[in-house]
């Protein structure tokens, strides 16, 4: 009898490379993969724990999907990743629609987990996290064809106070330069011109398992993979932003000029208390060394406002500081106490409705530094990958665009069928806040 299974994906690129090995395995196995949900005999939930918010959408998924045991085919509901890792057993005990909990370690494990589910035992494969990735597991993409994520790390070492993920994804882990780079291959081989390199923390990429950072060095590899047209870096936690790293960027053609760098703040106090080494000044000069040695570099930072005890000087400070530095991009975020967290139970929480005025002036502050680039960018030329049409305009980013948190190109051209992850070149002729409206250039 043919099982079919769906696979929901919450959270961050970092949890899809999870899912769609997860779904690799699955198909592997012999299961069919569907889409919809309602066809799915074995739904599967891949969880974010990070903070309240994507924590109540993974409950309110969970429920959502587990409606479709009445309404739908299906048979098992299974919950993977970081909340079933936090709070599987407390999950299994409130939640009687849940008929198995997988942790972050358990994703090797996932057919395993589905066959004895079906077979009727509640399933609970919780233990350390993380997993051995170099091993060969099979992936099925859940991205589009020319774009793919490529995780090259596990876990995080850090200790900043606002943050779970440790206790969650345990220490980091690199993978190994030839396990990336035969992935690599192997993405590009199946048409994929784009690879996003993603973990916890990209600039320690090396340092447990060789001893010394080797991002750059691994950055160089896979610029000399064929078929790559593009590499790009998220997540890239300023403490290991080397010298050979920014050489690497601004001497590789491939390599995007785009580096996301979240600082969370400015103010040496609060940096302090968010366990952050380094302060305003090595701050400055980190982004000053980038901007000068890497051309058309396009940063994208993130920042908490409402962290315990930040005063208005402080916010004000940091709302200077993005004046001052003008990053192309830049999300913001309220801060969230995290239980199991230090800043949890640090003294002066700010109301909520504090947090949420301070979150409204400095994405407006951010919106017209947004504009203001975007403006700048009007009569010339960037190179555009493809991602599809709608009606007369096709749509796609720029070098300076991540897939989902930044802005698109919207353009019109001949209607020659151009297929999605083909690079183009468009005109700009018009801006606003996050999208850029042009004209393909023949």
């Amino acid at each position: 009898m043919e099982q079919t299974v769906g696979v929901v994906s919450l959270g961050c690129a970092k949890n899809l490379v999870d899912s769609e090995l997860i779904l690799g395995q699955l198909q592997a196995a012999g299961f069919t993969v569907t889409p919809r949900a309602e066809e799915a005999a074995v739904l599967i939930v891949n969880t974010c724990g990070f903070i309240t918010p994507a924590k109540e959408e993974s409950v309110n998924t969970i429920l959502e999907l587990a409606r479709f045991k009445t309404r739908g085919c299906c048979r098992v509901l299974l919950v993977a990743g970081c909340l079933a890792q936090r709070y599987g057993r407390e999950l299994l005990a409130e939640m009687p629609e849940i008929d198995g909990v997988l942790g972050t370690g358990a994703v090797p494990r996932v057919a395993d987990a589905v066959w004895r589910a079906l077979s009727g035992e509640k399933v609970t494969f919780l233990g350390a996290p993380g997993y051995d990735y170099d091993t060969g597991l099979p992936r099925l993409q859940a991205t589009p064809g020319y774009t793919a994520y490529v995780k090259i790390a596990e876990g995080c070492s850090h200790r900043c106070s606002f943050c779970a993920i440790p206790a969650i994804r345990g220490p980091y882990r690199s993978r190994s330069m030839e396990a990336v780079e035969a992935e690599v291959a192997a993405l590009a081989a199946g048409g994929v011109k784009e690879v996003i390199l993603v973990a916890q923390d990209t600039t320690s990429y090396g340092r447990d398992l060789y001893g010394d950072y080797r991002l750059a060095s691994l950055l160089r590899r896979l610029a000399a993979v064929p078929g790559v047209a593009w590499l790009r870096l998220l997540y890239c936690h300023p403490d290991g932003v080397t010298d050979e790293l920014i050489t690497a960027m601004a001497e590789e053609e491939k390599i995007c000029s785009y580096l996301d760098l979240p600082l969370q703040h400015i103010n040496r106090r609060i940096l302090g208390a968010m366990g952050r080494r380094g302060d305003g000044r090595y701050i400055r000069r980190l982004i000053e060394r980038l901007r000068n040695r890497i051309p058309g570099l396009t940063l994208r930072t993130s920042l908490i406002v409402g962290f315990p005890g930040e005063t208005e000087a402080e916010f004000q400070e940091l709302l200077d500081f993005m004046q001052e530095v003008r990053f192309e991009r830049a999300g913001i975020f309220k801060f969230c106490p995290e239980e199991g967290t230090h800043a949890a139970v640090l003294p002066g929480q700010l109301p909520e409705e504090l947090k949420e005025e301070r979150y409204h002036r400095a994405m407006a502050g951010q919106q017209k530094i947004s504009l203001e680039h975007n403006l700048s960018l009007i009569g010339r030329k960037v190179e555009v990958l493809v991602e599809g049409r709608r009606k007369d305009r096709y749509y796609g980013r720029t070098r300076g665009d991540a897939p989902e948190v930044d802005g698109r190109v919207v353009f019109t051209g001949p209607d020659r069928g151009m297929a999605s992850g083909s690079l183009v070149t468009v005109r700009v002729h018009r801006a606003g806040e996050y999208d850029l409206i042009g004209e393909l250039i023949p």
